[in-house]
């Protein structure tokens, strides 16, 4: 069973209703205690990594998340918290992952914010099975995580290749919204509720 962590900057209806889609159960995780009733967490987002981590902050949550062993999977801004710094806001974030969040370089001639329907190169992952290489996932973020072939599971070129799905140990992050992505989202989000403890 999936618990979503309800810190006030997630778009929580699309991912809710992709998870009754697919029959997974859910609930929200308001207070530490709430952590023990669930084997998987999702920490959704959408907006600004640094007022998306004061959220986090005042809900007290910080360190039950960093103390985590469960699967977790951060979405889209929730997949930025779990690096050590945005310049979103100049923010230090949770730093599960060391790797760092960016804006894209406007000089590279793209427009920002990178947004739509890009192909995805996987790695071998079990995040990913059954997902094509180079399926398409739907993006819509100003900001990016540098690519790291150490924490790097998924990348895409915007301009530049940077990382669409990063991991370290049972910390999973994507920065498309799989609960927008068609079959190859469900894929996945149905892939992360099989991962085992």
């Amino acid at each position: 069973m999936i618990g979503i962590v309800n810190y006030g900057a997630g778009n929580i209806f699309s991912l809710t209703a992709a998870l009754e889609r697919l029959d997974i159960q859910y609930g929200m995780i308001n207070t530490e205690a709430d952590f023990d009733q669930y084997t998987h967490i999702i920490i959704p987002g959408v907006g600004h990594a640094g007022a998306a981590m004061k959220k986090l902050n005042d809900t007290g949550l910080v360190n039950a998340i960093r103390a985590l062993k469960k699967p977790v999977l951060g979405i889209c801004v929730g997949m930025q918290l779990l690096t050590a710094h945005s310049e979103e806001g100049d923010a230090a974030l949770l730093n599960i992952i060391p790797v760092n969040t960016k804006l894209f370089d406007k000089e590279l001639g793209i427009k920002i914010p990178h947004m739509g329907w890009n192909n995805v190169d996987t790695k071998n992952n079990l995040l990913f099975h059954g997902v094509e290489n180079s399926a398409q996932f739907y993006f819509v973020h100003s900001y990016f995580i540098e690519y790291n072939p150490t924490f790097d599971i998924a990348a895409v070129n915007y301009g530049a290749p940077f990382s669409a799905a990063i991991q370290r140990d049972n910390f999973f992050g994507v920065q498309f919204h799989p609960e927008k992505s068609g079959a190859a989202g469900e894929q996945l989000l149905r892939n992360f509720s099989n991962l085992k403890q």
